[in-house]
């Protein structure tokens, strides 16, 4: 099916070609629009209403009537009546009962005078001269910007738009205070050959036209749906508890935020349940103002003078001290005193018991089986001594038998009763002490140690050998170090023997 508005055999995919996407030719801007009711069916003897909303460039909207009763479909292309200056091209936003409500939202009559009427369908013809009209407007809007700083008007020109038939042009500007306009009217009819006229139109508005995109992200809600502007005042700002900063309060517009007023109820519904605070909470430790209130979680912070920690309190608490207040009276602090409330048994402990108590029972029988250990810090025991015989300390000491030695071969063995020879250069035996008054068993002798030549010139002991070896607890020592061959400790020769010299033999042992 071709479309009606740009003439593309079968390219249109609106819902007024029967489908619904967008017409995918260039010269098409029909818009989607969803009409909820179009496949509803109508009583036979129902007369559809016979007004027709209109979108026109940038949004704007107006009603006509279609006195031809054509069968129109939301998206069509009209041509309609510009009241008696020519004719103009616009597209079908609703019809039928939806204009009804819309007409009644807007305030507007049914029977106004000013309601023009829809005179056809718009053909191919008619959509090719709207869309050369259409691409005069961007220069024709430059020249006319060069027209009033010429004039050094205080006005700003942002938009301007052509009549289908090329008749008349409308140009729209913003504008503080009121502006005398006539030269640029006569300059801009002279220059472009047609009827100029002039429209003011709000900040908002002009935002709307232009379009662009807000700090949240997303199109400006004035340029897609928004179609109705409602004052908004910082009274909302203030309810919502946002700082009055008008850099981050105004939009592009340079007015402030129209979505300020999407929340504004919520807000109002929220706050009936906080308390207002128009003075400052009175207590024994000072006054507490308000510095933040959470209107959701019903939550409010104060904070004594001079002192920077906050206190958060319920709604229903800041209640109590204000009634107090209002009383005469001054609470001690502004927080009460936390009371740890016994939670109360529940019904599987009356019913069952606790999950534990055997665990409880098996844990005390083990505790009762342990053994209990001595302690450290107990009372020291006296330990009796055991029971031994006198013996006369002259009765020699028995001994073991000793086990018999093996002896080298080729060393004489002293007889029995001879007493063994020390070692030269030593005091006696070590077992000097425990012989004495030891009985004369014979005892196996060591074998004889290998000669030492440092004992070369040391003289035998006398028999008996039970004296001090020469040199040990003798009064002159330089004897006891010259028997020892002239070697020093660290194997040198001193004196004599390292000249040569025979070494003076050390005296008797006396």
């Amino acid at each position: 099916m071709a479309c009606t508005s740009c003439s593309s055999g079968g390219g249109c995919s609106t819902s007024g070609c029967g489908s619904k996407g967008g017409c995918s030719s260039g010269g098409c801007n029909r818009l989607n629009v969803f009409d909820w009711l179009q496949d509803l069916d109508l009583p036979v003897d129902f007369k559809e209403f016979d007004l027709v909303e209109l979108r026109f460039k940038g949004g704007r909207k107006e009603f006509f009537r279609n006195t031809h009763r054509i069968a129109l479909v939301t998206g069509d292309a009209v041509v309609v009546d510009t009241g008696g200056n020519g004719w103009h091209i616009g597209h079908v936003s609703l019809k039928g009962e939806l204009v009804r409500l819309q007409m009644r939202k807007k305030k507007v009559p049914v029977d106004h005078k000013d309601i023009r009427n829809i005179l056809r369908v718009a053909t191919a013809d008619d959509i090719e001269r709207f869309e050369a009209a259409q691409n005069l407007e961007l220069g024709t809007m430059f020249k006319a910007r060069s027209l009033v700083e010429e004039l050094r008007l205080k006005m700003k020109l942002s938009d301007v738009e052509y009549q289908a038939d090329r008749t008349r042009a409308t140009f729209f500007y913003s504008a503080e205070d009121r502006v005398d306009f006539r030269d640029l009217i006569k300059r801009l009819a002279d220059e472009f050959r047609v009827r100029v006229e002039m429209r003011q139109i709000s900040l908002r508005h002009e935002a709307g036209r232009l379009g662009g995109i807000g700090s949240c992200g997303r199109e400006l809600c004035c340029s897609t749906w928004l179609t109705e502007f409602k004052s908004v005042s910082t009274t909302a700002a203030r309810y919502q508890n946002l700082s009055l900063n008008p850099a981050k309060l105004s939009g592009q517009c340079g007015r402030l935020k129209c979505c300020l007023n999407y929340e504004l109820d919520t807000y109002l519904d929220a706050l009936k349940d906080i308390p207002q605070v128009a003075r400052p909470l009175q207590t024994a430790q000072g006054e507490a103002f308000l510095q933040k209130t959470d209107i959701f979680k019903k939550r409010m912070w104060f904070a004594y003078r001079g002192d920077n920690n906050w206190h958060m309190l319920s709604a229903e608490r800041v209640r109590e001290i204000q009634a107090l207040n209002k009383a005469g009276e001054k609470p001690d602090t502004l927080i009460l005193p936390i009371v740890e409330v016994a939670p109360a048994p529940s019904v599987q402990d009356h019913v069952e018991g606790s999950l534990d108590r055997l665990d409880d029972k098996i844990k005390g029988a083990k505790r009762a089986k342990r053994k209990k250990k001595p302690t450290t810090s107990a009372a020291p025991t006296t330990v009796q001594p055991k029971p031994t015989a006198t013996v006369p300390k002259s009765a020699p000491s028995p001994k073991p038998e000793p086990k018999p030695r093996a002896e080298p071969t080729g060393v004489a063995t002293p007889t029995n009763g001879e007493a063994r020879p020390p070692k030269p250069g030593r005091s006696g035996s070590r077992r000097s002490g425990r012989s004495a008054g030891s009985s004369d068993a014979p005892r196996p002798e060591r074998p004889t140690p290998r000669f030492d030549p440092r004992f070369r010139n040391a003289a035998p002991p006398a028999e008996g050998g039970s004296g001090p070896a020469p040199g040990n607890g003798s009064a002159d020592g330089s004897a006891e170090r010259t028997a020892r061959g002239g070697r020093s400790r660290r194997g040198g020769r001193r004196g004599g023997a390292a000249e040569g010299g025979s070494p003076t033999p050390p005296p008797a042992g006396s």
